[in-house]
Order: structure tokens, then C-alpha cells, then sequence
């Protein structure tokens, strides 16, 4: 049986971090400058740099461009319609999956793979940190160094989004630094190409065809994550600040992460010869390169964690019905990611981002087609989203099956089972498979599958349709 201690600290982290449940509009109280901060943690994380510096490197620089402008205009557009979503209904995309087409168990399938996807990213950062400061401190074995970085980042999670906001608030003047110093070093060192870093090509590659088709495919195994994990963040937003709120929540973090950084990793990797961020972030700023990294990658990976944690909160809700409170996930998500980090996860990357870019990208065109198509011009199912497990049926086909069917073909599609070109657009063909498959199933099963029970004290201004 629950101790009244147990559940009174449950209760108090649901209040502050509403895991479980919808933000009340009482509690929308953040400024869209303090949201778009938060956001902006994973927006500078030096992968993009290695993104930008590996495509540009081996596809060439004005075909890493093309892509980047393509994930800025669908990331954002994506963003854009989910961070609406949160903001309207105090929910984030965990929540709004069980009332918006997947039913209350079928969202624990979103709500896992969204956690997992989180972990990873979190060891994949943090074992970026690692190799820049064992470069300068090699007597230190890696693994102590894994263990150090992966526990640090678990305390900076414990009193939740407030917390999130100041750290983020006072590390992003010392970003900024950084980054300059990183590029007026770049410009005072001798570049390796002698042309416009733009007009780079590799021998034998041309502007599109192929080569551009590569780098979108690069660019979908991340372009799915950063508009969902605007909902964790918008449903706090204050409802006055809706209008320039959701375009600066869902759109502006990616400029900054597929322009500004993806832009320097194509600048950085062209004038340096050298892909890797891990590397010439140090050769520019030495010791103070070691810094940069560690500051940018305890800036993204406190965001990693917060959302993992609140992802494995819903999962073990919905299925297990285990509450334990969010500080406990936050614990799990961080071993856990240590443990991936010395188990040596890199090695798996590629067939892990596939995935993960597949099935976030699926994920996002469901819950846009859901709210746009079918609730909104359809008026199938109701016209708000609902959270609560008693109300919902649990499962609802029109997602559930829509991921599974358009996932499954969207990863064989991105393996190469069915083509070069659906391999590299891999992601956007199973997104716009889902769009299909969730009105044609909406329409076939007549929304019968949204709502239950219905429920009379959902506020006027919660509703979306």
C-alpha cells in the first residue's frame, strides 16, 4: 500500500510537471521568450554540427544546403501544428495521442518509442562530451568519465520545467560566446579549400540527383524529433501568447538547428577537412573547445531526459499502472543512458536513426492529419483531446494501425527494399502513407474509437476543432 509521503510527493511533481494529465489554463503561465529558451537547448546541440559537416563533406556543400532548408520548411511547419496543439490543450504529444487516435494503450506504443528515442539521443550527446574531454584528460579512463557526465545531468532535472528555464536562461549568453569565438577562429585559420566553402562539391558528385537525396535522408533521421518535442513545452505557454507563441516555439529552434548550426557544420567541415565537431571544436578553441562541448551537451541532454521522463511516465501509467512520480524516470532515463553509453551505442547509429526518423516523422503526420483533417473538417470524433484513461477506449485503430502499417513500409523502404529513391525519402513517404491511412480508417470506422465517455468539463477554449 502507498505511503501518504510517497503520495504526496507524486502529487506535488504532477502539479508542477502535469506527466499525467493536461496543464489547467491557471497553470499556462510561461512567456513564449522563456518556452522558445528551453527549446532552444537541443536547437544548439553540436550534432547538427556533425550533420551539416559530414553531408557537405560527402555530398556536397550546396546539396547539404538544399536539405537544410527542406527540414527548416517541413520541421517547422510540423512544429508549428503541434505546438498549436499543446498550447490549446495543455497536453503534450504523449497526451494527445490517447485522445487523438490511438486510444490509451495504443499511445503507450508512441509514448515508449518517443522515451527511447530520448535515451539514446542523451548517451549518443553525452558520449559526444566524453571524447572532448578525455582528448585533454586521457589518464581519466572513459567509462569514469561516462558515469560522471551522465549522473551530473540528473540533479538538473529534479524540480522540473522551472528548473529547465533558468539553466537554460543564464547558459545561452555563454553559447553565444562560444560560438563566436568558434567562428572568428575559423576564419583566421587557413582553409583546406580554396573556393567559397559553398561551392564545394567532392569529385564525381553533382548538385541533386542522388547525392541530395542522401542528405534529405540524413536530415529526416532528425527533423521528426524537434517538432514533437515542442509539446513538452508549449502546453505552459500563456494562452495570450498563442499567435506568436506557437510559430516561435515550433518554427524558430529549426532555423537555428538546421540553418544556423547545420550552416557552421558546412562551413566548419569544408574549411577544416574534418567531419567530426568533436574534433575541430577543439583544434579551433582548445581547452575552452573542451568547455563549449560540455556546456552545449549538458544543455540538450537536461532537455533529452526531461522529455524521456515524462514519456516513461505515461508508458508505465497506461500499462502498468505504475506512478512512481517523474524524479524516479528521471533517474532511469539517465542510467539508462549511461548504460547504452558503455555498452558503445554509436556502433548501432545508423540503423537506430533510421528507425527513429521513420517512425517520429509517421508519428507527427498522424497527429496533424488527425487534428486538421479529421476533427476539424471531418467533425469525426470530438472536437477537443481527451487524457483521462475512463473516457477513452483503449485502443483506436485509425492510429495505431496507421503508424504500424506506414512505419513498417517506411523502414523497409529506408533499408532499400524498395527503390534508391524511396530509400532516402524514406521517412517522408511513410509520413504521407500515415496522412492517407488515418483519414481513409477515420472515415471507415466513423470515429466511434475517439471518446467513450464524454466528457462536460472540458473548458470552451480547450476545444481544437
Amino acid at each position: 500500500m502507498e505511503s501518504v509521503q510517497t503520495k504526496q510527493q507524486t502529487n506535488e511533481e504532477t502539479d508542477t510537471d502535469y506527466s499525467l494529465d493536461r496543464v489547467p489554463r491557471s497553470k499556462r503561465n510561461m512567456g513564449w521568450l522563456s518556452i522558445t529558451n528551453i527549446t532552444f537547448g537541443i536547437a544548439t546541440a553540436i550534432f547538427y554540427f556533425q550533420m551539416g559537416s559530414v553531408m557537405a563533406l560527402q555530398f556536397g556543400a550546396i546539396n547539404a544546403i538544399i536539405s537544410a532548408v527542406y527540414a527548416i520548411v517541413v520541421a517547422g511547419i510540423l512544429g508549428t501544428f503541434i505546438a498549436y496543439l499543446s498550447a490549446k490543450s495543455g497536453m503534450n504529444v504523449n497526451l494527445l495521442s490517447r485522445g487523438g487516435g490511438f486510444g490509451y494503450v495504443g499511445a503507450s506504443l508512441t509514448s515508449f518509442i518517443y522515451a527511447t528515442n530520448f535515451i539514446m539521443y542523451c548517451a549518443l550527446e553525452g558520449l559526444i562530451l566524453v571524447a572532448a574531454v578525455h582528448h585533454f584528460f586521457p589518464v581519466i579512463p572513459e567509462w569514469v568519465l561516462i558515469v560522471f557526465f551522465g549522473t551530473v545531468v540528473i540533479p538538473l532535472n529534479w524540480f522540473g520545467i522551472s528548473q529547465l528555464d533558468k539553466l537554460q536562461k543564464w547558459s545561452l549568453p555563454l553559447f553565444f560566446v562560444f560560438l563566436v569565438a568558434a567562428i572568428i577562429m575559423a576564419a583566421l585559420t587557413p582553409s583546406t579549400y580554396d573556393g567559397a566553402f559553398w561551392s564545394y562539391m567532392p569529385e564525381g558528385v553533382q548538385v541533386g540527383g542522388t547525392a541530395l537525396l542522401l542528405c534529405i535522408g540524413m536530415q529526416h533521421g532528425i527533423m521528426g524529433l524537434t517538432p514533437l518535442l515542442a509539446s513538452d513545452y508549449a502546453r505552459f505557454l500563456k494562452p495570450r501568447d498563442t499567435k506568436i507563441g506557437i510559430f516561435a516555439i515550433g518554427f524558430i529552434p529549426q532555423i537555428f538547428c538546421f540553418g544556423v548550426m547545420g550552416g557552421l557544420g558546412i562551413l566548419f567541415g569544408v574549411r577544416l577537412g574534418e567531419p567530426n565537431p568533436g574534433v575541430y571544436i577543439v583544434l579551433l578553441l582548445g581547452i575552452w573547445g573542451a568547455l563549449f562541448t560540455m556546456l552545449t551537451q549538458i544543455r540538450i541532454n537536461i532537455t533529452n531526459i526531461y522529455s524521456g521522463s515524462l514519456s516513461l511516465s505515461t508508458f508505465f501509467e497506461n500499462i502498468f499502472k505504475f506512478t512512481p512520480g517523474r524524479r524516479f524516470w528521471v533517474v532511469v532515463t539517465g542510467v539508462t543512458a549511461m548504460i547504452l553509453m558503455l555498452g558503445g551505442i554509436v556502433n548501432h547509429l545508423d540503423t537506430v536513426m533510421t528507425f527513429q526518423g521513420v517512425f517520429l516523422m509517421t508519428w507527427a503526420a498522424i497527429l496533424v492529419t488527425d487534428a486538421v483533417i479529421v476533427k476539424k473538417l471531418l467533425k469525426l470524433g470530438p472536437g477537443y483531446y481527451e487524457a483521462r484513461q475512463q473516457n477513452l477506449y483503449k485502443w483506436n485503430p485509425v492510429g495505431v494501425v496507421s503508424l504500424i502499417v506506414a512505419s513498417a513500409l517506411g523502414t523497409a523502404a529506408a533499408l532499400g527494399f524498395m527503390g534508391t529513391f524511396l530509400q532516402s525519402t524514406a521517412a517522408f513517404f511513410a509520413a504521407l502513407l500515415a496522412a492517407v491511412l488515418t483519414v481513409t480508417l477515420a472515415i471507415a470506422t466513423k470515429g466511434r474509437y475517439y471518446i467513450k465517455n464524454e466528457n462536460k468539463n472540458v473548458a470552451k477554449e480547450d476545444y481544437i476543432a
